[in-house]
This record gives C-alpha cells, sequence and structure tokens, in this order.
C-alpha cells in the first residue's frame, strides 16, 4: 500500500496564500463580525455583517481562493482529498473561514448531490448559486420522533399526486435554514412502503424553501445558544406541493445518494475539527507562558507541561488518521474508504474537545466567557459528536468492518 499524504508544491504554495489571508484579513474582523449579532433582528445580516463576510469572500474570489472542497471536479482547482485536509484544518481555525473560500457545510454536501444526481435544470437553478456563494442550503434528515441515526427510520411523507409530490412532516436540526440566504432544502424522505426493504423506502427531494406550506416553527438553541443567523432550525412540512422532476434520481434511492452525500462531508468535519484543536492548544500555551500563579509561568505548575505534550501528540495521530481517511477516499473505492472515515468521524472531535476543554482549564473564569473563542469552540465540537451520525452507530461501523475479517456470516 503507497500511502502518500504529501503535497504537490504548487498546492503547498496555495495553502500559504490561504494561511496569510486567514491571518491578516479573516481572524482580524472576527470579533467584530460576531459583536454584531443581536443588532436588530437576529435572523438578518447587520450591513457591517454583510460588508465583513461579502469583503472577505470577494478577497479570496479576486485571489483564486475558492472551493476548494471541489476535489473531483473540473469545476475545482484539482486538490487531491488528501490536499484538502489541510486547508479544512486552516479554515477550521476561525469560524468564519470555510465560507470565506465557499467550503461550508452543509452548503459543500449538497454542492456534491447537485453535480452528481442532479438535472440540469436543478444545477442552473441552485448549483450555479452556490458555487457563486450567492446563496445557502440546508440538508433536511433529522426529525423529532424517530431515532435518525438510523435513517430508515425516517418517516417524512412524500405521496405522488400527478405532477407532484405532497410533503407531510417534521424535520428539526435543519442546519443553516435559519440564514437568510438559505434558498434551497434538500430532503430525506419516505416514499415507499414498509413492504419494502428497508434501504428501499426512502429517497431525497429538492424543495425550494420558499414553497407554500412550509413553517418555520423555531430556532434549536445548542447548549443555550441559537447559532443566529444561520441557525438550526424545526421546521414544518403541511401540504408541501413539489414537482416530481424534483425528486432526486427516483423512487427508493435515498441511501445510494446519501452515502454519496455525508462521506466527504464527514471527513471536512473531521479536518475542520483537527485545526479547531490547533487553534485551542496555541491559545493554552500562549497564556500559560503569559499568566503567572504562586510566582511562576502556568506552565510550570501541576502537570501543566504533560497536559500540553499529550494534546499535542493527540492532535498529532488524529491528523495522521484523517489523512489516511483521506487517503483512501482518493483511491476512489467509497467502501473501503467507510471504515476509516468512521474512525476519524469518532476520534477528530473526541481530540478536539480535549484540548478545547484544557484550554479553558488553563484559562480558569475567562476560558468560559465571551472573551476567548474556546467556548464557542468547545459547544461546536461537541455537537460534531452527533452531526452525520453518533459516535456508537461509527463504532458499530468500525466494530463491523474489523469482525468481516474473522466470520463468514453477517456482522
Amino acid at each position: 500500500m503507497d500511502l502518500s499524504f504529501g503535497m504537490r508544491p504548487e498546492s503547498r504554495d496555495l495553502l500559504d496564500r490561504v494561511v496569510a489571508m486567514i491571518r491578516d484579513h479573516v481572524i482580524p474582523l472576527e470579533a467584530e463580525y460576531h459583536d454584531e449579532v443581536g443588532k436588530g433582528d437576529r435572523w438578518t445580516y447587520t450591513p457591517r455583517q454583510t460588508e465583513i463576510l461579502e469583503g472577505l469572500k470577494q478577497k479570496a474570489k479576486d485571489a483564486g481562493l475558492w472551493n476548494f472542497w471541489l476535489t473531483d471536479s473540473e469545476k475545482g482547482i484539482g486538490l487531491t482529498t488528501v490536499e484538502y485536509a489541510y486547508f479544512a484544518e486552516e479554515m477550521g481555525k476561525t469560524p468564519l473561514g470555510a465560507e470565506v473560500f465557499n467550503c461550508s457545510a452543509p452548503d459543500t454536501g449538497n454542492m456534491e448531490v447537485f453535480e452528481r444526481y442532479g438535472t440540469q435544470k436543478q444545477k442552473d437553478m441552485w448549483l450555479s448559486k452556490l458555487l457563486k456563494g450567492e446563496i445557502r442550503s440546508a440538508y433536511l434528515m433529522t426529525e423529532p420522533d424517530v431515532a435518525s441515526s438510523d435513517a430508515t427510520n425516517v418517516r417524512m411523507a412524500c405521496v405522488r399526486d400527478g405532477d407532484d409530490y405532497v410533503l407531510n412532516g417534521e424535520k428539526w436540526w435543519a442546519s443553516g435554514a435559519g440564514d437568510p440566504r438559505c434558498a434551497v432544502y434538500i430532503v430525506m424522505v419516505k416514499t415507499g412502503s414498509d413492504d419494502l426493504t428497508k434501504h428501499a423506502r426512502q429517497s431525497m427531494i429538492v424543495v425550494d424553501a420558499k414553497t407554500p406550506g412550509i413553517e418555520v416553527l423555531r430556532p434549536m438553541q445548542v447548549y443555550g445558544h441559537d447559532d443566529a443567523p444561520h441557525g438550526h432550525m424545526h421546521i414544518r412540512f403541511k401540504d408541501v406541493r413539489v414537482p416530481a422532476e424534483d425528486l432526486l434520481l427516483g423512487e427508493g434511492r435515498g441511501f445510494e445518494i446519501a452515502q454519496g452525500r455525508l462521506g466527504p462531508g464527514r471527513i471536512h468535519h473531521c479536518m475542520r475539527a483537527i485545526g479547531q484543536a490547533e487553534a485551542a492548544l496555541e491559545l493554552m500555551c500562549r497564556r500559560s507562558m503569559e499568566r503567572e500563579a504562586f510566582g511562576k509561568p502556568l506552565a510550570q505548575l501541576g502537570a501543566n507541561f504533560d497536559i500540553i505534550a499529550e494534546c499535542r501528540m493527540e492532535i498529532e495521530m488524529a491528523r495522521l488518521l484523517c489523512l489516511k481517511a483521506a487517503w483512501f477516499m482518493d483511491q476512489g473505492d467509497k467502501r473501503a474508504a467507510a471504515p476509516w472515515i468512521s474512525q476519524i468521524k469518532v476520534v477528530a472531535p473526541r481530540v478536539a474537545l480535549k484540548v478545547i476543554d484544557e484550554a479553558v482549564q488553563m484559562h480558569g473564569a475567562e476560558g468560559i466567557s465571551q472573551d476567548t473563542p474556546l467556548a464557542n469552540a468547545w459547544t461546536h465540537v461537541r455537537t460534531l459528536r452527533l452531526a452525520d451520525g453518533p459516535d456508537a452507530v461509527h463504532r458499530r461501523q468500525v466494530a463491523r468492518a474489523e469482525l468481516r475479517k474473522y466470520t463468514q456470516r453477517p456482522v
């Protein structure tokens, strides 16, 4: 097995430009951008927020630093998944990073769906605008009344009626659906009866966010925060009519599309989590050298040397696992890549949470306040242990892959 986790020189040069832009232009505006939330309607962007965000996006576009996530498309810039991992890690060091370079979830996954499975009409209507960063999108799968970590439970009704499908049901944790720029949803629905095999009952359908019958019930709070103006919304569909042509691929093919969408999205989350861990470790180290207690720098007190060392080693291990999963993705065999993606989906958030928590501890009371990015980072990464499949589901997949080596029976 010829593993290669390196970068081509031209990709390294591009990454250096991304690092410089994040350092010199994005991070200096981060605090001002977030201070604007709540000035007026929390679910709109203030003029200053728009000015900051759109200005940074235009700067990235002008510099050719755009849509890095397109690793296997002629619309991208030719990065491998391994190379993109380094870019995503840098973007993960600031909450604005991914959107500035048009690499945000859930848009990247939705764009992959449109490109791989969408009709030309859907590409013209939605994909082109998403690729330009003109609109945002949401992916609706999770439902409040069923265990959606097993997506065979998804039961939002999607019934054919003439030239339309009619949707009834509720979805929640629709990330980004609160954003006033969110124009389109990709929705996992149930089209088949229980007589069908369990993986042939669900489908995906494209829904214009302004379709009559859609009601946003409330923003879901994450540890008491609503993530305005982006948000994770609880949405009700009541007799929502969608043209039948907007069902992707055909009835019963939802899981096929989901595997194409979720694999890359899961690993992108993990890449960014490693970036968050690196940012937290830097804050921890700076604090430990600058702050004194009992006559010594914090670094020299208690077990802080060991804590810093353990954080560094665990980040390095997580990064290597992430790169190996990315390498498997680059080989083009989704089945072979799946257990590696599941491994890093468990490991990366776990490591990032530990590092962020240790950084909080090093900062004392300031670490849980709004004066550092650590509290928000912890909340985001803790959520990642549930997003795109909880830890238990991914551990199950890893164990099943391991046990198949020792038996001919299904596990």
